[in-house]
């Protein structure tokens, strides 16, 4: 395969919507790697509401949209289909 050349940074948010599902699948995830912040050349991913946001209240995280379910993932430089791969099985597909 190819490897990506640019990196990004992406949000999902879970359908059950509690940080116990978001590290669920942040625990389930093979390739990507669970971290305290962004922006490595390896694909990574963070909880916000734990992590970068974690002194913000409940209150102000739901006004910006930082929910408990949210996950941020910093793409890196692995193939795009091993990464999709690896996303698709922690979300149990």
């Amino acid at each position: 395969g190819t490897s990506s050349s640019a990196c990004a940074t992406v949000s999902i948010e879970l359908l059950d919507n509690t940080k116990e599902a978001a590290f669920r699948f942040m625990n389930a995830l093979q390739l990507c790697v669970r971290l305290t912040s962004l922006g490595d050349v390896f694909t990574g991913v963070s909880h916000s509401a734990s992590s970068s946001h974690r002194e913000v209240s409940p209150a102000q995280r739901k006004r910006l949209g930082i929910h408990d379910g949210l996950v941020r993932i910093s793409v890196g430089i692995e193939d795009a289909a091993d990464i999709i791969a690896d996303i698709d099985q922690a979300l149990g597909k």
